[in-house]
Order: C-alpha cells, then sequence, then structure tokens
C-alpha cells in the first residue's frame, strides 16, 4: 500500500499549481527579520520563494510526507529548515509574524476549530495568509466520491467518502474578523487550466485528492478504482482536447491586531 505522496506526480503539473502560490504571495507583506511557517511545504522549492521574498530570518517548513521533504532539504538553509509533522500535530513553542499554507489546510476537518488555532500562532500585527482549493462541486472531484460508494470499494473502504472541510469565502472572512483581524482579504478565485486533454484530469487529481483513497485501497483495488473512476470521468466530460480545466481557489489573507498594531 502507498503511504506517501509521489512528489513526480504531483510535479506533472507544477506551473498549474505554483500560481496560487504566487497569487497568495502577492497579497502578503514583507517581515523582514521575521518568523514565518509555512504549512503543508511540500518540496519545499515554493517555500524558498516565501522565505526570500518575506526577508525572514527564520522560516521553518513543515510536511508529513518523508517524500517531499527529501526534496526539500536540498533548498533548506540560510534561514530555512524543514521539520516532518502533520499540521494537526504542530505545536509552536512561539508565535509567528507570518502563518502561511498553500492548498493544505483541505486535508484537516472543522474549519471553524482549525482557523482559531491557527490566529494562535500568529504573534499581534502578524499575518495568517492561505489559499484552498474549492473544486468539491467539478466532476473531477465529485466522481472520485461517487466511485467510492460503488461496490467492491465501499466494502473495502469501510463506507469512508473523504469529506470535504472547506467553506465558503465568506464565512473564513467573518472567521478571520470574529478572530482578531484586521485588513482581512477573502476571494474566490477561478484559474483556467489548458490541458492537453481532457484524460490529463486523472493525471492532475492522482497527484493529490486520489492518493487518499489509493492509501486506503491498495494497489490491486486502487488500480480497479482508477480504470473506474476514468471511464466515470470520461462518459461525463468527453475527450475535448485541449480541455479547459477550471478550478477554484478560495485565498484569504489578514493582519491580526494588537500590541504591534
Amino acid at each position: 500500500m502507498s503511504a506517501d505522496w509521489d512528489p513526480e506526480q504531483y510535479a506533472r503539473f507544477r506551473h498549474e499549481r505554483s500560481q496560487p502560490f504566487f497569487d497568495l504571495l502577492d497579497l502578503i507583506k514583507p517581515v523582514p527579520g521575521g518568523r514565518v511557517v509555512d504549512l503543508g511545504c511540500g518540496t519545499g522549492e515554493l517555500t524558498r520563494i516565501l522565505h526570500e521574498r518575506t526577508g525572514a530570518g527564520e522560516t521553518l517548513g513543515i510536511d508529513r510526507s518523508p517524500a517531499m521533504l527529501g526534496r526539500a532539504a536540498a533548498v533548506a538553509g540560510g534561514g530555512l529548515r524543514f521539520e516532518q509533522v502533520a499540521i494537526e500535530e504542530f505545536r509552536p513553542a512561539e508565535p509567528y509574524d507570518l502563518v502561511f499554507s498553500n492548498a493544505a489546510l483541505q486535508w484537516l476537518p472543522d474549519h471553524e476549530r482549525l482557523m482559531a488555532r491557527l490566529a494562535g500562532w500568529v504573534a499581534p500585527g502578524g499575518q495568517l495568509a492561505f489559499q484552498v482549493p474549492a473544486n468539491a462541486d467539478h466532476p473531477s472531484h465529485r466522481i472520485a466520491h461517487e466511485v467510492a460508494r460503488e461496490e467492491p470499494f465501499a466494502t473495502a473502504l469501510g463506507g469512508y467518502v473523504r469529506e470535504w472541510p472547506v467553506l465558503a469565502p465568506e464565512r473564513y472572512a467573518a472567521l478571520m474578523d470574529r478572530l482578531g483581524f484586521g485588513e482581512v482579504h477573502v476571494r474566490l478565485q477561478v484559474y483556467v487550466h489548458r490541458l492537453a486533454s481532457s484524460a490529463e484530469v486523472v493525471e492532475w487529481v492522482r497527484g493529490t485528492l486520489l492518493t487518499d483513497y489509493e492509501r486506503r485501497l491498495g494497489p490491486g483495488l486502487y488500480g480497479m478504482y482508477l480504470e473506474r473512476y476514468r471511464a466515470r470521468l470520461r462518459a461525463e466530460i468527453g475527450e475535448p482536447a485541449p480541455y479547459v480545466y477550471t478550478f477554484k481557489r478560495i485565498l484569504g489573507t489578514g493582519r491580526k491586531q494588537g500590541a504591534a498594531d
């Protein structure tokens, strides 16, 4: 059974996946000499850019995947370091000037409680910045869960179907205001990705969403699951080449009010 992410599969759409990171980075202010944490840092290349662009004195990238962090080691140094720890298990000793997360929080449940935890990690005057996919209603995501409810997968999964914890943009805005953030900016953005064909949508989700089912099903059943998913998706979206893959994401930032204002 696969227990980890595949950096090569994830990187197949490196340019498309990185654009939201740069859009989020454009929304935050530098923190010269400050402390930054990147939650769900992946292979670390973007964390290096975050570290340099913010002017941070110290940046910590955390991720639960040994394979991803194996790549990240190559870009460590100069105040940037990485640690293997799950976000839900992370317990910072002191708050940060910037808590940053790009496409990781969607793997965690109960975002109302999660946002409160993240707020506690931000120093007065510090910033919170996050980006989460909001594409659960696209056939690429919806069909993945529908197939998981079919046999033999439903029995093998014990009835498990991945829940989608991402909230509406306006809910994040209200939560950040309630949690003491000012200068709140939350937006829903639709990215347009022109893929070579609709078949590439399968390769896209294999690097992210489907990893959850792959871990739980094991190689044999997952192969069957993937073929059924592929057929169901093709029947719904057709086989155009190129294929315009529209992908919604939520970007949010805010500055914590307090003594540093």
